[in-house]
């Protein structure tokens, strides 16, 4: 139950990460280059949710390993 709700979490964190990076790509029609859109991304904290999701997926997809033999 717990990997479920790690998934559904980790899913709407990492779309909403990416919603703002996707979204602020636009800085690069004002003028930014890549060096300084990549600062501000850093910055960011919307899309920092994007790492953070990625990493809860992983957490709720992990098959634990256990002692037993699987067949």
């Amino acid at each position: 139950m717990l990997s479920i709700i790690l998934f559904f979490i980790g899913f709407i964190f990492s779309v909403i990460g990416l919603f703002f990076i996707i979204l602020y790509l636009n800085l690069f029609v004002i003028g930014y280059s890549f060096f300084e859109f990549v600062y501000f991304i850093i910055r960011s904290i919307y899309c920092d949710l994007f790492f953070v999701g990625i990493i809860l997926l992983y957490l709720s997809l992990e098959r634990k390993k256990t002692r037993e033999l699987l067949l």
